[in-house]
């Protein structure tokens, strides 16, 4: 897998109440990941980019929601959901991603 692949199948990190408090207690991280991502690509990816031992990964895919904007409905867009284990005592750093 080339370089350019690990960057595009990693968006960003998903933050939010549930997830900050599981990347805590069990070490799990979310991620929002491209739609074409594979388990095996999630984990080359953050094995590399964060020099991280990944000791599993699961992917949901996250349906949009139906929204009413007046009396128009519309539908916001689907995405996916990757969920990385990280071994015991290993951590990520998202300060060195940038450089």
């Amino acid at each position: 897998m080339n370089e350019q692949r690990l960057h595009q199948i990693l968006i960003r990190p998903h933050v939010s109440e549930k997830t900050a408090i599981s990347a805590e207690m069990e070490g799990r991280h979310a991620f929002r990941v491209a739609r074409d991502a594979t388990k095996i690509e999630v984990r080359r990816a953050v094995e590399k980019l964060f020099e991280v031992d990944v000791k599993s990964v699961q992917i949901v895919n996250v349906r949009g929601k139906i929204k009413r904007f007046g009396q128009t409905s519309g539908k916001r867009s689907g995405w996916r959901k990757a969920i990385v284990r990280l071994a015991e005592g290993q951590d990520l750093d998202f300060t060195g991603i940038g450089s």
